[in-house]
């Protein structure tokens, strides 16, 4: 079941959120915090989805002028997400390998495979790209 694009609430979402080109770090932060809700949501809508990615959007723009950095390792990426998540490596076994395995690829000593990209992306709900 394909699900429909609401103009109407993503309207509501917008009226909400009130994003725009992100000038501060204050700006920075409220926006930050709603990706941060949206990212971990469960089940979103197409309306969400959208919201998401523009201000997933805004954010890089904002960070590339503030913030330039060099690519972070894909284990870093993941020990990151695990942290901000509050999910538990052992959430991990059966999604990309055996606990063994799990311990391997957070702590960067095995490196992510695809398939491990693909499993750690759809069950974070992310780029799989972020693990490549």
């Amino acid at each position: 079941m394909t699900l429909t694009f609401n103009k109407t609430a993503y309207c509501s979402l917008l009226t909400e959120v009130a994003p725009q080109v992100i000038e501060t770090e204050q700006e920075y932060d409220r926006i930050l915090a709603v990706v941060e809700q949206l990212t971990f949501k469960k089940n979103r809508t197409p309306e969400e989805q959208a919201l998401y990615k523009l201000l997933v959007t805004l954010i890089k723009t904002y960070e590339a002028q503030n913030y330039p950095m060099t690519q972070a390792a894909p284990h870093e990426i993941l020990q990151h997400i695990l942290e901000s998540s509050g999910t538990p490596q052992a959430d991990l076994v059966g999604v990309i390998g055996s606990s063994s395995v799990v311990s391997e690829v957070v702590n960067g000593n095995c490196p992510i495979s695809k398939a491990q990209a693909k499993a750690l992306g759809d069950f974070f709900r992310v780029s799989p790209t972020l693990f490549c």
